[in-house]
């Protein structure tokens, strides 16, 4: 198995997503007039009271809640301090510039999700990229892959990532035995999925504004006790992504490791282009009732997880000065070795909960993911349901024994499968996306609430559901 996880690394990694996921944002940026920066402002607007629901959908709100849930997890925490260990510091710019392409590729695919999305036996809404590529492209061979591919990835493996996060930060600060913390992470963790999407929903809504607001509150208040070096730091930062200035980490001065742990890490956190996002977002009703206020909602999420929570882990990491080169303490134990240096003894138990509220908010909305794609798969009855379930706690206790290179490796595989279909259908689709977008933008212009009628979409006549959208 590491042969084949190595190997599909060595070819996904190594040339197809390290330059593809970069040239697909810079292609929708292009496309979409650089939406993510003119119109910054409209993200702002869709948030905005946008907490209704109906029986159908989910609120807007809750669906970022939930995609941020997801996004906000280890990979703020340890896969940023990994990033910096293997790449130097110069390897936070490379996070930042995926995620700002990302924001418009984050804005195309939810957009997809919302428009092509269907109805389930329960009469909720279903959607993401298994939908719009079986029936934007009419693949439906394409979508049954990558509905495996998520299935795989996010149901099992992911959430063995998120549990050895916690196991690892809780053993550091406790002394409490890794096996034992999968298992109570595991029996919490299925409360809250076996109440169904609308409950893990509502979990989010509350945990996630909580867990983010506390933990960049704490960060601002670091740089601000050395306000002094955060210029500093922030320019060794860019120096170091040309390198231009070698910085501390196991391959500083180096672009290439730069450049490519972060763009893995950077992918791994904020998901953009991923094609995991767009299941949730497929879930909500719009407000404005229109694909693009969906989509509009989940690049801000971007922007939050990378831009506000990756920096600041960053930027608390480097102020603190721990990092050092070849010692092998990177990850978790490397966050939390940094905020005891800021704050003392405290700082660890701080990084230990602040990653058990991350990444247990991960495990619970990355399995919303996998139950979307296996009712798209045909098995959205109650036995496969609960077989998946199981499966998806079954890898949380596993994930408290394994190394944490072992389980980011077999995670980088598996998202690199996943971002690599749903690449190319975004871009196959992104004629569609750039009709939508300036229908959205030329009805607010005009002073109207957009609203998406299906009628100006003939195109689109035998590939949607037009009455979910009267």
């Amino acid at each position: 198995m590491s042969v084949v996880v190595d190997f599909l690394n060595n070819v996904l990694w190594g040339y197809v997503l390290v330059y593809g996921l970069l040239i697909v944002g810079l292609f929708f940026s292009i496309r979409l007039g650089f939406l993510q920066f003119l119109h910054f402002g409209e993200m702002i607007h869709a948030i905005r009271g946008s907490r209704d629901s109906d029986r159908h959908g989910i609120s807007p709100f809750q669906a970022l809640c939930t995609s941020l849930a997801s996004r906000v997890g280890t990979g703020n925490l340890a896969g940023v301090a990994v990033a910096l260990y293997l790449g130097g510091a110069g390897a936070i710019f490379w996070m930042w510039l995926v995620a700002l392409v990302g924001m418009a590729t984050g804005y195309a695919e939810s957009t997809l999700a919302q428009l092509y999305k269907v109805r389930d036996g329960q009469g909720q809404y279903r959607g993401g990229p298994a939908v719009y590529l079986s029936r934007g492209l009419n693949a439906p061979w394409a979508g049954a892959i990558f509905a495996v591919c998520l299935i795989l990835s996010f149901g099992l493996v992911f959430n063995a990532v998120q549990a050895n996060s916690i196991a690892d930060a809780v053993e550091g600060a406790f002394g409490v035995p890794k096996g034992w913390v999968g298992i109570v992470i595991a029996v919490f963790a299925g409360i809250v999925i076996f109440g169904g999407l609308r409950s893990i929903v509502r979990f989010a809504e509350i945990v996630v504004p909580f867990m983010a607001g506390a933990y960049v509150l704490l960060a601002l208040a670091i740089m601000a006790m050395h306000i002094d070096q955060v210029p500093e730091v922030l320019m060794t930062i860019v120096k170091s992504a040309f390198g231009l200035e070698e910085a501390a980490g196991g391959a500083a001065g180096s672009v290439t490791a730069a450049m490519l742990n972060g763009i893995k890490r950077g992918l791994f956190s904020n998901e953009a282009g991923m094609g995991s996002a767009p299941n949730i977002a497929a879930t909500a009703t719009p407000a404005p009732h229109h694909p693009s206020s969906q989509g509009l909602v989940q690049a801000f999420g971007v922007f939050v997880d990378t831009l506000i929570v990756c920096t600041a882990t960053a930027v608390m990491i480097l102020l603190s000065g721990v990092m050092e080169p070849g010692s092998g303490v990177t990850g978790t134990q490397l966050t939390q070795e940094a905020m005891e240096s800021h704050i003392g003894p405290a700082g660890g138990y701080f990084i230990a909960i602040a990653i058990l509220f991350f990444a247990f908010t991960s495990i619970v909305a990355n399995y919303t993911y996998a139950e979307n794609a296996l009712i798209y798969l045909g098995g959205g009855n109650r036995k496969a349901i609960t077989l998946l379930r199981l499966a998806a706690l079954g890898m949380v206790i596993w994930g408290g024994y394994q190394a944490v290179v072992t389980v980011f490796n077999t995670a980088d595989a598996s998202m690199g499968l996943m971002a690599t279909i749903n690449l190319i259908g975004i871009v196959l689709l992104s004629g569609t996306v750039v009709k939508l977008t300036r229908d959205y933008l030329s009805q607010r212009k005009e002073g109207k609430v957009p609203h998406f009628r299906a009628n100006d979409y003939p195109e689109l006549a035998q590939k949607i559901d037009t009455s979910i959208w009267h």
